[in-house]
Parts: structure tokens; sequence; C-alpha cells
């Protein structure tokens, strides 16, 4: 038999505590200890009752939602907390998640996301709904695109520019005033950062990462 969790829910409105404790109360290894309608009194709550898992409302009076998880994660570094809430944006979702928090799961998502995140993180797992993995996984490609740009010296990144625009060794020397086997060395050098093999590649990587325009 699982061993039985102890839940604290933290949300504003009553109607949706009482909703989700009605939710859980169906599983007998969960157990809700607690409930809370601003992030203070959560904080001080869990210090009393020490649960395993808090259902965190981002909105939250008093101390929001990243403060409180914050708070928990530094009272409690074993406390996983999840993240339940109305908000799908990108920093909101960053934020809490460098806050400590391992698990996301919208309120217009369905019941089975809440109950799969709370099994989850009952084993300390992770857990996003498939919306919240999206937007995740579209902001790291992002990030990730980024940084590869970065790693480009000044150089570099024109000499890899020129190449997108059609140009050619001969072309590129003359332009930047370096000689063709400069041009050649950069060009190789980008190419083994970059991990691309074809001029197709590069010119796709540079149209990509705004260093020139399709």
């Amino acid at each position: 038999m699982s061993p039985q969790r102890r839940i604290l829910i933290a949300d504003d409105h009553e109607v949706m505590r009482r909703g989700v404790r009605t939710f859980l109360e169906n599983r007998a290894d969960w157990h809700v200890v607690a409930e809370a309608s601003d992030g203070q009194t959560a904080l001080d709550l869990a210090r009393e009752c020490n649960p395993d898992i808090a259902i965190v409302d981002y909105s939250l009076p008093v101390l929001n939602g990243l403060d409180l998880t914050r708070r928990l994660k530094r009272d409690n570094p074993k406390i996983e907390v999840l993240v339940y809430t109305m908000h799908d944006r990108e920093d909101v979702i960053l934020e809490v998640l460098r806050a400590g928090a391992r698990g996301y799961v919208l309120k217009s998502d369905t019941g089975r996301h809440l109950i799969a995140a709370i099994d989850a993180l009952a084993i300390h797992k992770p857990y996003f709904s498939g919306a919240i993995s999206e937007t995740l996984l579209d902001r790291f490609l992002e990030s990730d695109h980024a940084a590869n740009a970065t790693t480009l010296t000044q150089r570099e990144r024109e000499v890899v520019q020129l190449i997108a625009e059609g140009k050619i060794n001969k072309e590129i020397s003359e332009i930047l005033s370096i000689s063709v086997k400069t041009v050649e060395t950069h060009r190789a050098a980008s190419m083994h950062k970059l991990k691309l093999r074809t001029t197709a590649e590069l010119v796709r990587y540079a149209v990509r990462n705004n260093i020139v325009q399709a």
C-alpha cells in the first residue's frame, strides 16, 4: 500500500478549494491536512502541518504563489509544489519553476491532469500538463537557438550572414577585406560550432536566428 501523502491547498476561491478537496478525497492515500485562502496563511499552516505536497494558485493575496513557493521550498526543500492556476504565460511558468515548483497544471485542464500531477509529485517526479509542456518546449528551443547564436564571434556571424545572402567566398573576402582562406576558416569554424553540415543548413540557421532576413 502506498504511503499517505499530506496535502495543503492554497486558493483564494472557496469553491475551488472545496472542489479540489472533494476530488482528492477519493484517494485513500491522499489526506488534505490544511486549506488557506492567502499565501501567508498557507505558509503558516505548512510550518504547522508539514505537508508533502502543496497545491498553490499563482494569484494569491498577501503572499502570491511565486513568493509562497520560494518560502515553502526554503523552509522545507523536500516539499513538492504544484502550481494550479489559470495562467499559462511563459514568464510565469519559468518563474515558478526557478522558485522550485515541479508541477504545473492549468485550471482549464481536465481533472485527470490534477490527479496525474499529484501522483507524479508523490514520488518526486515533475509533471506538466500538455499545454504547459508545449510552452516550455517552445521556450527551450528559442533559448537554445539564441544560445547557439551567441557562440559565434562577430566575424563568424558576418561570414554566416554573407553566405546566407548568397555570396561566394571570394566576394566575402572582398567585402570584409580578409583573405579567401580566412573566410574558409570562419565558415568551417561556424559550421563546426553549430553542428551543421551543409550550406543550406547554415542558411536556415541564419534565418531562424535573425542573422539574415528570409
